[in-house]
């Protein structure tokens, strides 16, 4: 059965102090949206206030209320609060009737996708969206029997709790990469030599392009040569994401700005700064004028040597960003990257280290699979249980 979601199942906690009246000396817990993670409702940091201290644009709750955030609800903020406190009045306390509707099931609910997609399609505002209250009021819920309420909760915090362990498994990969870098970074002498000094004694070994009229949208076409961008880039590990392509013949002319497996490729517009290394099994391909692409020496310089520094070496970070003040648009240019200064190991610790960053990201390959599998089945199981067919 459907119902309404306010009363009589849910009542609106009244502005601060109407729950309880702490003494202006107390700590009080002080929540605002920012400690909020998006998606799972998980508190990033709890922070401590004087009543007195508190303000008026709150609301008092309690740890029998659901917090919603009415304001850009595509962010699906909803906190399961285990204390009492005050939060911004932007989290609506909501209280369901324990007697009739499940704590955990209300906010596992207005977690769904489809009460995500319903909420943000009824917003007002272009900057600030917000959820309008007398059209929350109207909405109407699933209402199965108490039983059946927290048994889907239930079962929806196990699958979630997969879900949370497959995905911190996937950044304890990407933090053991990190970690062996900067350990390798810690035991190197000071001395830095400049990505230019490393590049292939090939020709144009560091370039990108093509710019202007060399390449217009109006050329992409639906098949033949790959044009690669910031989209294949910006998760600072190759992936295939919008296909563009050119002719065969545009390609003849565009050759130079071909890129190579084991290429190191930056983004240097707009998202600047992210880093990958074309796979080995590359097709040919060219970069855009919004990717800097480098043919390392290999017999002094592996790219996964050279991912990891420019992802995570401070020296070179800092450098980057100095320099890149004041660009237009806050873009990098290739002598900013030509001119970065790195730390060189010998070619047999960079071996250890490449070696070391293939068998993690064979298992961060596996680990991201079986999060995706987790997600897919979350998201199956949470329309089910909410279509009345758990």
């Amino acid at each position: 059965m459907n119902v309404r979601v306010y009363a009589p199942l849910i009542e609106v906690a009244p502005p601060t102090p109407s729950l309880w009246r702490p003494s202006p000396d107390e700590d009080v817990w002080l929540l605002n949206l920012d400690q909020v993670e998006a998606d799972s409702g998980e508190v990033l940091s709890i922070r401590q206030s004087k009543a007195r201290d508190i303000g008026t644009s709150t609301v008092a709750f309690d740890d029998s209320h659901v917090l919603y955030s009415k304001l850009r609800p595509n962010l699906n903020k909803v906190v399961l609060p285990n204390a009492a406190g005050f939060c911004t009045s932007e989290l609506l306390p909501l209280k369901p009737d324990p007697c009739r509707l499940d704590r955990g099931y209300f906010a596992r609910y207005l977690r769904s996708t489809e009460f995500v997609a319903w909420a943000v399609s009824r917003t007002d505002g272009a900057k600030m969206p917000r959820v309008k209250m007398d059209v929350l009021r109207a909405h109407c819920i699933p209402l199965p029997e108490l039983a059946t309420q927290r048994r889907i909760a239930a079962i929806l915090d196990k699958a979630d709790a997969i879900r949370k362990k497959r995905h911190e498994a996937v950044e304890l990969a990407e933090g053991s990469i990190r970690s062996a870098f900067l350990q390798l970074l810690g035991n190197l002498p000071g001395e830095r030599v400049s990505i230019e000094e490393m590049l292939s004694a090939t020709s144009n070994a560091i370039r990108t392009g093509p710019f202007g009229s060399q390449l217009l949208h109006s050329e992409f076409t639906e098949s033949g040569i790959p044009v690669l961008g910031i989209d294949n880039v910006v998760t600072n590990r190759f992936r295939w994401a919008e296909r563009r392509y050119v002719s065969t013949e545009k390609y003849q002319a565009l050759r130079r700005y071909r890129v190579f497996p084991g290429d190191v490729m930056i983004t240097i517009m707009g998202t600047t700064g992210r880093v990958c290394i074309a796979p080995e099994d590359l097709p040919e391909c060219i970069s855009t004028k919004h990717l800097c692409t480098i043919t390392p020496d290999r017999q002094r310089l592996l790219p996964e040597y050279l991912w990891a520094s420019l992802l995570w070496d401070p020296v070179v970070r800092a450098q980057a960003t100095r320099e890149g003040k004041g660009a237009i648009m806050e873009g990098w240019n290739m002598g900013l990257v030509r001119g970065l200064m790195i730390k060189l190991p010998a070619i047999s610790q960079q071996e250890h280290f490449a070696a070391f960053v293939r068998k993690v990201e064979g298992l961060r390959t596996k680990f991201l699979a079986a999060e995706a599998e987790s997600n897919q089945l979350f998201g199956s199981l949470a329309k089910r249980a909410f279509g009345g067919q758990l």
